[in-house]
């Protein structure tokens, strides 16, 4: 199978402008609409952890919002496996369609369901039954986002891809929620963002479904997999079982080092720096959400280029340089954000802004890592798998950092403590895996 499929895709792969630029789109709205879907709810958490894990200790209260993020990270491995499978045998353009579909009506559904005091227990299950449907959805999102870009992109812009896609998708479906949660603090102010706020933030989620299909019009399928298929090269018909074989098994541990690694610094600095915000610097919402759309804009012009470092110096190298600079830089910064005040709101936004730029930069090479570890024949599942296990347990680190603090006041110490140790991992995958760049079949 692995010979005929490398035989198929000897020559060159010919693709016009057109069908890149769709590529492009589809690769990084495609992300970034359902990453905005899922960012909602961290940007929420201190407004919904009272109306759905009450709780007399608020840290406890957070740790429930931080539950129900995480539950539906630990769906996105299934959701790669099932929808990973489905682009390998079937085409990515598929498995992108129904996937971001799904995760925008889960994601507008969650804000009709009923809060605690309306209906009880019941409440937080159907919360959570909705985070888990969305989460499968999201899964299938990365298998297809994450590949049919790099595989259309010409070779040396194959780093940019992956910073954009992969980092910059993600700072603007945070740029997004950011610019979604501010204008719904203009409108809902006061006590009524936690009766109707909260709820228009989720509705909103159904725009991305409807933006998502309208770019999606124009995709084309990827040129690599339409001529692996059309090489006469089999199509693995059980992606998911090759890739707990022998020959697989092995890369994709590293795979899952490198990823929980770099996702740990992400949801670590990006993912908790608006609870940090409320609740260590006591900014009103609105500032809050200006700085968010700061940070966010910055993001997708630094990961970008953090990304073209690797095609400039190698995945291996960037992994070691950003994680080495991180292990230090990250906790100190954290601990100088927690000495500011709502005084000093320029000092808190500018080391909000390098925060979070230096917890993307961990990411930006990830995408492209992950594809040059696969063939075409088993790249949609390989990666999705990777990426979504690894970022299932960097995305479960916010829950433990607030689970490991008593008090409010003991959040830095916490967020420094678990935001060094899952650096380390990071460096240590980085240095067990071997270079890859442009080892692309």
């Amino acid at each position: 199978m692995q010979g005929e499929a490398e035989q198929a895709l000897a020559g060159p792969v010919a693709v016009t402008r057109g069908q890149v630029a769709s590529a492009l789109a589809a690769s990084l709205f495609g992300w970034s609409l359902d990453l905005f879907d899922l960012f909602i709810i961290l940007y929420l958490a201190p407004t919904i952890g009272p109306l759905f894990f009450p709780s007399s200790v608020p840290t406890l209260s957070l740790a429930g919002v931080y539950g129900a993020f995480a539950v539906t990270l630990l769906m996105r491995p299934l959701g790669s496996a099932v929808f990973g499978a489905y682009a390998d045998r079937q085409g990515r353009k598929r498995a992108l369609f129904a996937a971001v579909v799904g995760v925008g009506v889960a994601t507008a559904l969650m804000g009709a369901v009923p809060t605690i005091a309306q209906a009880g227990l019941l409440a937080p299950v159907l919360f959570l039954l909705l985070r888990l449907i969305q989460g499968l959805f999201v899964g299938g999102v990365v298998a297809s986002t994450h590949t049919i870009g790099t595989e259309t992109v010409a070779p040396r812009w194959r780093g940019l891809v992956s910073g954009l896609t992969g980092s910059g998708g993600a700072g603007i479906g945070g740029l997004l929620a950011s610019i979604v949660y501010y204008a719904v603090s203009a409108v809902f102010v006061g006590p009524r963002f936690a009766v109707w706020g909260w709820r228009f933030m989720f509705f909103s989620g159904i725009l991305s479904s409807l933006v998502g299909l309208f770019l999606f019009r124009w995709l084309e399928e990827s040129p690599l997999w339409e001529q692996l298929r059309s090489g006469g090269a089999k199509v693995e018909k059980a992606p998911v079982r090759a890739l707990f074989s022998r020959r697989y098994l092995p890369v994709l541990a590293v795979n899952v080092m490198v990823a929980a690694g770099g996702a740990s610094q992400y949801y670590l600095t990006s993912g908790f720096l608006p609870t940090f915000l409320k609740v260590i610097n006591h900014l009103p919402q609105r500032q809050i959400g200006e700085i968010l759309i700061a940070s966010n804009l910055a993001i997708v012009v630094w990961a970008s280029l953090v990304g073209q470092v690797s095609e400039l110096i190698g995945r291996r190298p960037l992994f070691l340089l950003v994680g080495a600079v991180n292990l230090v830089a990250t906790p100190l910064l954290y601990f100088a954000l927690a000495r500011s005040g709502p005084e000093l709101v320029g000092r808190v936004a500018l080391l909000a802004v390098v925060l979070a730029c230096l917890g993307n930069a961990s990411i930006a090479a990830i995408l492209i890592f992950l594809n040059e570890r696969f063939p075409t024949a088993v790249r949609a599942t390989g990666t999705g798998l990777s990426w979504n296990v690894g970022f299932a347990v960097g995305g479960m680190m916010p829950t433990f950092t607030t689970l490991a603090s008593p008090h409010i006041s003991d959040l830095p110490r916490s967020v420094a403590t678990f935001l060094g140790a899952m650096t380390l991992v990071y460096l240590l995958g980085g240095l067990i895996t071997p270079e890859t760049r442009g080892r692309f079949e």
